[in-house]
């Protein structure tokens, strides 16, 4: 089957579980296949397994575990660049580590205003698509 026929794959990675499942079956909905990780740890473990294909990823700027959702982005940027990466939080709770691990901000607001997502995730694969050929 060609990539154009495939449903593209999403990983959503956000600790709060009742937040993480909401946007999850949003997306689902929308046609994408996502998986959900409740980790920064759950998050590499799905990027580097191979066995489900990540065309973007959603994370919380928040994210619990051995590294934040600035972390994890920093982390696809030297090792999977051109992978799109939506970081969302509250200003107000991600501005002290903005400063400190990253020259850009959360790119979207929580709570998630579900078209903004949609749209948001669109524009990033079409560019990414784009660059690549």
């Amino acid at each position: 089957m060609e990539r154009d026929e495939q449903p593209q794959g999403l990983l959503v990675a956000d600790s709060d579980v009742l937040v993480r499942h909401a946007i999850a079956d949003y997306l689902r909905d929308c046609g994408y296949r996502v998986i959900e990780a409740a980790s920064y740890d759950e998050a590499m473990t799905a990027l580097n397994a191979g066995a489900f294909s990540i065309d973007c990823v959603m994370a919380d700027a928040e994210l619990t575990g051995s590294g934040n959702g600035f972390a994890l982005r920093s982390w696809i940027i030297e090792h999977q660049p051109g992978m799109p990466v939506i970081l969302a939080g509250s200003v107000e709770a991600v501005a002290k580590s903005a400063a400190n691990l990253c020259e850009e901000g959360p790119h979207l607001a929580r709570p998630y205003d579900a078209q903004i997502v949609i749209d948001r995730v669109r524009r990033l694969m079409a560019e990414r698509d784009r660059q690549a050929g």
